[in-house]
């Protein structure tokens, strides 16, 4: 068993929140900073910090967060990735240099929080010796920081952007209307209007239609969402149950103890680990765009929708094991994301991994133990199906599509990472 499996992930605050804290999570005033020559100590330290933060200051939308997480640690990426040939010591440099990268990015989208993250910040460079290393260091990281700051400026990723107004079309068979119980307006339709980090367009892997509706396929993928995800459903099995609840919270909150995992286990430098939480985001960031671009591209109604009101033997009593979110079936985005992350992590780190364990906050006292990236992918992919809330086309294509968009960004990272100055 590894040594940091134990670790619980955030908890949820709601379904509006997609973040929140986690008791087990270390605050940023308390957030361990060990001795600077304690390899990787700094990056871990600052992981947990930004995860902080994002729990007790981030905003109501998935994607405003994980544009943090990604302006953070490519700032960090950047300001540690060449090293000055007159700097004494390499690594006080680097650990000055991506402490002062998160914290100057973090205080910026966050300024709450401004407190904490100078607390953080003197506690880090206190085990740092004074001198040019640590100073040339902080001025790196501010700067690059700032630099990405600025260069993210208007890129329609805030709250108010991602839910931008989108009109309910006439309703016709499989085109998405508003779902039981609260029959809210469409949310995150203004994604698809957000700039990417790497991705040319939003619709550059825009996916093709769904099944037909009068396919083969269609009537038996809607079959299984009738059995298996109904609440009252006598299909289900408890485990399918759990699996259902278990991933049923916000994927940024789940994925965020396996990359943790990932980050600690690797024997890479710190410019390399720096890398690895920066892909990470940014490829989440351009998946959810894309997500979304392919959602209201193809307006698929979701499965409540079509029991309750389509002409397969309709229910209209027909209620799913969890509320459906308010926008359309395909893709799913929760695998969209499943898709893109294992893909990250399969490429920077290896499919596999030492056993490491997980818990959910929306399924309390279930921990569950993973071996590789691929386990999570496929939980993710039947559990929307046993929430009754996606058809398994809507899951395998989302997966596609988030392997699609993170293999483009691996291929094109040699964008991000080169310094501005």
């Amino acid at each position: 068993m590894g040594t940091l499996g134990s670790r619980p992930v955030l908890t949820a605050l709601g379904a509006t929140v997609l973040l929140a804290v986690s008791a087990a999570v270390p605050s940023a005033t308390a957030a361990p900073v060990a001795s600077a020559h304690e390899r990787g100590a700094v990056v871990l330290a600052w992981y947990d910090i930004t995860a902080d933060t994002v729990a007790e200051s981030g905003a109501p939308t998935q994607v405003t967060n994980s544009r943090t997480w990604a302006i953070s640690w490519l700032a960090a990426a950047r300001a540690t990735r060449k090293v000055p040939a007159d700097v004494g010591n390499r690594s006080d440099y680097q650990d000055a240099a991506l402490a002062a990268a998160v914290h100057h990015s973090l205080v910026t989208v966050a300024p709450d929080r401004a407190e904490q993250l100078d607390a953080a910040l003197a506690r880090t460079l206190d085990a740092i010796p004074d001198g040019p290393a640590e100073d040339r260091g902080v001025a790196a990281g501010e700067r690059q920081a700032r630099l990405v700051l600025e260069s993210r400026e208007g890129d329609g990723l805030d709250p108010a952007s991602v839910n931008a107004p989108f009109p309910v079309p006439q309703p016709a068979p499989g085109v998405w209307q508003p779902t039981p119980p609260a029959n809210a307006p469409a949310t995150q339709y203004g994604n698809r209007l957000a700039k990417p980090f790497l991705l040319q367009r939003a619709d550059q892997f825009r996916l093709g239609p769904p099944p037909a509706l009068d396919s083969e396929r269609y009537r038996s993928e809607l079959a299984e969402v009738r059995a298996y995800g109904p609440l009252d459903s006598t299909e289900r099995t408890e485990q399918q149950t759990e699996t259902a609840d278990f991933w049923s919270g916000s994927s940024l909150t789940l994925y965020t103890e396996p990359l943790r995992v990932a980050l600690a286990r690797s024997p890479k430098s710190t410019p390399e680990r720096a890398r690895l939480v920066a892909l990470f985001h940014v490829a989440l960031v351009d998946t959810q765009i894309a997500t979304s671009d392919s959602k209201y591209a193809h307006q698929r109604w979701r499965p409540v929708t079509a029991i309750r009101t389509g002409n397969i033997d309709p229910d209209p009593e027909w209620t799913p094991l969890h509320t459906t979110p308010a926008h359309p079936d395909y893709p799913s985005g929760h695998n969209t994301y499943a898709g893109a992350a294992e893909r990250v992590l399969g490429a920077l780190v290896g499919p596999r991994t030492a056993p490491f364990e997980l818990t959910s906050p929306t399924a309390p006292g279930v921990t569950r133990t993973y071996t590789s990236w691929h386990q999570l992918t496929a939980e993710n992919t039947d559990a929307r199906i046993f929430s009754g809330i996606h058809t398994r086309s809507a899951d395998e294509a989302g997966v596609t599509l988030g392997r699609k968009v993170a293999g483009h960004v691996l291929r094109n990272s040699q964008r991000l990472f080169q310094p501005a100055h």
